[in-house]
């Protein structure tokens, strides 16, 4: 024992050597050392005593404490802390409540371990790639098993998963309030299972759901106990996408309704649940087929405030006046028509004369003039973020009527339109509140028109790109776009690695950034471009606070 002691005391002593320096002391007084918890851990291990003088006070936090403060790290920092000491990788493993995995079959065999040392884990995502096999239904059955207490399930390519295996998942795990599935084999009957025994849900995204290309794909899907919950629900690149018409229909609670390239005839199905669900907020409407008359009956949702049209090129100006006139709280509208737009004035004319709170308005490709300008400026007085984006008829004429009348417009975007250095000279002595402006392929302007406006306006954070390149490919309009990756690739394969998601609050990735040189005169000009990010998974840019 006394050389076991000896050992742990050298360790004591010799701390910043020995770990690297990760760990340093501090001499107090002659007598009294602070130490740090893996010395402790370590010293235990050794048999060691500790003078009265040695203080630990990180040991001595109560675990309910140190837990909370895990909660405020990101996943590496969380990692990084549970190799600490045996007692920080239980705490860490406790306190975890979202984990993500990589899903490949042989996962199966670290379940068990991984799920006994994460007890406490309510969000879970499993994903694969196309080149591995992935979980199949013994592996979730048991995920299942020893996560009851699961709220939230992201699922990514796992293609071996069956109805079967979905429909054992969701009558076991009944509190779950979030599913996201994309890339998996099942279909309807997994579906349904979820919606039959999940009557807590609010949120359902799906995208490229395999199951659905078979003769199941005629099944209807819901509407389930969780028709009375749903507030969300997504649906992406499906085959037969209205097959979820009887959910839609039925969810009286719904708020956000997002359809991105689903086939099908959608009118008929938006005359069914217009006269059901009027509690809708937000649309969004991306390359799907409907037509004036379906936008007609989603005009009776009087309460929608967000709405989105991104290549619905069957939509005109007939059926924007109609969303106008009947849903006044409108405030944030993207219109992305591309090459083949059939909105313009008239339209807007009407959404400037019935919609008063506007606060957002994108519009790509849409050809408006001075006369749906002016109106939008002196009626919405509360627009503080406009992008024009593709129009041929948006020049210095427009741009100074924007500078003169928008008074709250705080955020302003330029892509690919004929101005010159003059609209640069009018917003340098107008738009009051503007704090950045963005201007793209605006071959017109100049860094000296730029430079003008940044010397009138120092605090106006002014981006400007010339360059022909295009810096984004295959998006779903010609305008500023999200990048966004929902799970970062994951390599360790290790019990310890494979859970890479932090617990409680999460820790946001930042803004994808590209830092350009433009020449001025002397010197070089130094401008940050950064997406602006809607966090709607859609394809349309949005200028967020």
């Amino acid at each position: 024992m006394g050389q076991s002691g000896s050992k742990a005391e050298d360790l004591i002593r010799q701390g910043s050597t020995s770990y690297g320096g990760r760990f340093k002391f501090k001499s107090k007084s002659k007598s009294s050392v602070l130490i740090s918890p893996m010395l402790v851990d370590a010293g235990r291990s050794f048999g060691a005593e500790y003078a009265p003088g040695c203080v630990d006070y990180v040991s001595n936090l109560p675990d309910e404490c140190l837990a909370y403060i895990f909660q405020f790290l990101g996943s590496r920092d969380r990692k990084m802390c549970s190799l600490v000491c045996r007692r920080w990788l239980r705490i860490e493993g406790q306190s975890r409540q979202r984990l993500s995995l990589y899903a490949k079959s042989d996962l199966i065999a670290a379940v068990p371990s991984l799920f006994l040392r994460f007890d406490a884990v309510t969000k879970l995502a499993l994903k694969c790639d196309r080149k591995c096999v992935s979980i199949g239904d013994d592996a979730l059955i048991l995920i299942s098993l020893r996560c009851q207490n699961l709220t939230r399930l992201k699922l990514r390519s796992c293609r071996e998963l069956t109805d079967a295996g979905m429909t054992a998942f969701a009558k076991t795990c009944k509190s779950l309030k979030k599913l996201s599935c994309g890339s998996c084999a099942f279909g309807s009957v997994g579906m349904n299972a979820i919606l039959d025994n999940c009557a807590s849900l609010e949120e359902l995204s799906v995208k490229r759901l395999r199951g659905l290309f078979d003769g199941a794909a005629a099944q209807p899907i819901g509407p389930g106990a969780a028709a009375g919950s749903l507030k969300m629900i997504c649906l992406k690149e499906l085959y037969n996408g209205q097959c979820f018409g009887p959910l839609i229909a039925s969810s009286k609670n719904l708020r956000t309704l997002r359809l991105f390239k689903c086939y099908g005839d959608w009118d008929k199905l938006f005359q069914v649940i217009s006269s059901g669900v009027t509690g809708i907020v937000e649309i969004h409407l991306e390359r799907i087929n409907v037509t004036d008359a379906g936008l007609s009956a989603l005009s009776t949702c009087s309460n929608i405030e967000i709405l989105h049209l991104v290549r619905t090129v069957e939509c005109t100006n007939f059926g924007l006046i109609s969303i106008a006139e009947r849903c006044k709280l409108l405030r944030k509208l993207h219109i992305d028509g591309g090459r083949e737009t059939r909105i313009g004035d008239g339209g807007l004319i009407a959404v400037s004369k019935h919609c008063p709170n506007m606060q957002e308005l994108v519009l790509i490709g849409v050809d408006l003039t001075k006369q749906s300008l002016d109106m939008l400026a002196s009626n919405c007085q509360n627009l503080e973020r406009l992008a024009l984006c593709g129009s041929d008829t948006v020049g210095d004429e427009e741009i100074s009527c924007i500078a003169a009348k928008c008074i709250a417009l705080k955020k302003l975007c330029i892509k690919n339109c004929p101005i010159s250095d003059q609209s640069m000279e009018a917003l340098a002595s107008g738009c009051p509140n503007l704090v950045k402006v963005k201007v793209k392929k605006c071959r017109s302007v100049t860094p000296d028109g730029v430079k003008l406006l940044r010397t009138s306006r120092g605090s106006l954070a002014v981006n400007l790109d010339t360059d022909e390149m295009e810096m984004v490919h295959a998006n779903a309009s010609d305008g500023v776009h999200e990048i966004a990756v929902e799970f970062p690739p994951i390599v360790a394969a290790s019990a310890a690695d494979i859970a890479t998601a932090g617990g409680g609050i999460a820790r946001r990735s930042p803004s994808l950034k590209m830092r350009l040189w433009i020449p001025s005169g002397r010197g070089l000009i130094a401008c940050n471009f950064r997406w602006w990010s809607n966090g709607n998974g859609g394809h349309s840019p949005t200028m967020s606070s």
